[in-house]
């Protein structure tokens, strides 16, 4: 491709608005250009970046046994309110009515499509297992769309369904997917993760979120030291045991002290001089319908998703001021699992509350707190413990090997379970080998491929510009003509063009007649690994290389240019 007869608009600044690695670098460079708020136009490198990364993406695909197809962006709102999901997904889905004002939503996700779609043609365990995938735009209206490609209103994304007879069937092709993931992520040289997550609004319940690791990255990655365990924050478990530095301290008496003023938990450890591990942290939640009173380490945080998880609840949300005065008696700072009035208040205490010793919680007067606090002796001898918190830095792995450590993260990818959740919804059964009707079981499966572009710039950069690994980079080889009017450079460097492409080299060529210097710029800003530059030595027919990703150069013989380029990409 000449660079002269195609779309690479770079720019010198940086446009305003982009405040990461990779939206800058994209922008300028002209992989990209945006059309709205969380909107992007894929010009002809990002283009050329894009199918690289589908061409890997479809090939372990296909590996599995994966059938590609595709569905419509434009869904029937009937089919989301079957599933309950119509109003549940929130504000993020695109909602519009056509002529008739029927309703439609642009797809956020395709479970109810391909469900329904599955309903109506399958209807024998003979046909099963079936798994189909689609790469396709799919459009979120995000709230505040930003860090260009990562958090987008609409993107591009494969996203995969099974469909299974038996649990085991879902669980073979779970880890299929699993290692085609891993393979997928591999093979784009990305630094990433494979984590424990939460289904969220996808229902369903085993599931790995697939995380490259960046700085820039949204969510934080729980990993173990020393093993392989990780798991997204929300989803990192904490043993049951008591800290290494659990003090043998002597049981004092129980007692209530004045705490004037003293609401935080922070305040409360200033003024009765006691670190703030020693204090217990009260929170009244609305759990479903229910109020539930949240009791952990005042050093610790309530995970919601672990309430959430842990009642298998709708919906878990912290009750208002007014809710705790009037069903606890006191204000936010002074409630506690003591003498709570209202018995229909359930109490549940995160395992680490049962190892502290003297410690200090609410009264349930505004005012007041319990000094001398001890779990086994003060508490209700049927006490609920559980998982509750965040887990912290520092903090034992769950699977007992080494310390847990953080990183950041982008999700790229994710594989779900969803079980039986949309086939019942939807009506999708098949009668199986004793002529019975079975529902189906499901699994999904997606790889967020624009995202996926971002974060390899994101770990692949450096202060001049992308550094591309040379499997997914828009071309493999940029030439550079220094001076076109000259025709000893024009003619060298033409047939260097000529003879890379007969060789099946992806070469771009620069043969605009811009300065030397900006042509330099622009081929460090765009990241294509290996760069040819004909210049004053053309008439010898000596050209100089450049590795882009180390600076190594070097000065090769035109006959010896081709023989050049292929060991490196070898």
């Amino acid at each position: 491709m000449k660079q002269s007869q195609t779309l690479v608009p770079t720019l010198k600044e940086i446009p305003a608005g982009a405040d990461i690695a990779s939206h800058q670098l994209l922008l300028r460079a002209g992989f990209i250009r945006q059309t709205a708020s969380g909107i992007y136009s894929f010009l002809p490198l990002g283009k050329r970046v894009l199918r690289k990364i589908e061409e890997i993406v479809r090939d372990e695909m296909d590996n599995i046994g994966a059938n590609e197809m595709l569905m419509p962006a434009l869904q029937p709102a009937e089919l989301w309110k079957e599933t309950g999901r119509w109003n549940a997904f929130g504000l993020e889905l695109m909602r519009m009515n056509d002529r008739h004002e029927r309703e439609f939503a642009l797809g956020a996700t395709h479970e109810e499509v391909i469900t329904s779609l599955i309903k109506d043609e399958v209807k024998s365990y003979k046909k099963l297992p079936l798994t189909v995938y689609q790469i396709q735009s799919k459009f979120r209206d995000e709230q505040r769309p930003r860090f260009g490609l990562l958090r987008g209103r609409e993107f591009l994304m494969k996203d995969a369904y099974s469909f299974h007879e038996s649990y085991a069937s879902l669980d073979e092709m779970y880890d299929k997917m699993y290692e085609a993931y891993s393979n997928i992520f591999t093979r784009l040289g990305l630094n990433f993760r494979a984590v424990i997550a939460d289904s969220g609004a996808m229902g369903g319940k085993d599931t790995h979120e697939f995380m490259a690791l960046s700085e820039v990255g949204e969510d934080t990655i729980a990993f173990s030291d020393t093993s392989s365990y990780a798991a997204n924050i929300e989803m990192a478990q904490v043993l049951d045991q008591a800290d290494d530095d659990q003090s043998g301290e002597e049981l004092l008496p129980l007692d209530k002290v004045a705490t004037p003023n003293q609401k935080t938990m922070e305040q409360v450890a200033d003024y009765l001089k006691h670190p703030l591990a020693k204090g217990l942290k009260s929170l009244l939640y609305k759990v479903d319908e229910t109020f539930l009173l949240v009791v952990t380490r005042g050093d610790h945080q309530v995970n919601d998703i672990k309430l959430k998880n842990f009642y298998q609840a709708t919906t878990v949300e912290l009750a208002t001021e007014a809710d705790v005065e009037e069903i606890l008696g006191a204000g936010f700072g002074s409630i506690g699992p003591i003498d709570v009035k209202n018995k229909e208040v359930d109490v549940i205490f995160d395992f680490a509350v049962r190892y502290v010793v003297n410690a200090t919680c609410g009264a349930n007067q505004d005012g007041y707190h319990y000094v001398n606090v001890n779990p086994e002796r003060d508490f209700d001898p049927e006490a609920k413990y559980a998982d509750v918190r965040f887990v912290q830095e520092g903090d034992p792995s769950p699977d007992g090997k080494g310390q847990i450590q953080f990183a950041r993260g982008i999700e790229i990818g994710q594989v779900f379970k969803l079980g039986e959740f949309y086939a019942d919804k939807l009506g999708a059964s098949f009668l199986n080998d004793q002529g019975r009707a079975s529902t189906m079981i499901m699994g999904c499966y997606g790889v967020g491929v624009s995202r996926t572009l971002a974060a390899i710039v994101e770990q692949y950069h450096d202060e001049k510009g992308i550094t591309w690994p040379s499997q997914i980079a828009p071309f493999q080889v940029h030439l550079l003509v220094l001076n076109s009017k000259k025709d000893e450079q024009k003619q060298l460097a033409d047939q260097l063009y000529a003879n890379l492409k007969a060789q099946g080299i992806e070469v771009l060529y620069d043969d605009r007649t811009d300065r030397a210097g900006v042509k330099f710029a622009d081929s460090d800003l765009i990241g294509i690994p290996y760069r040819v530059t004909v210049g004053k030595r053309a008439d010898e027919g000596i050209v100089e290389c450049k590795i882009r990703v180390s600076g190594e150069q070097s000065e090769c013989h035109k006959d010896d240019v081709i023989s050049y380029v292929k060991s490196l990409l070898s």
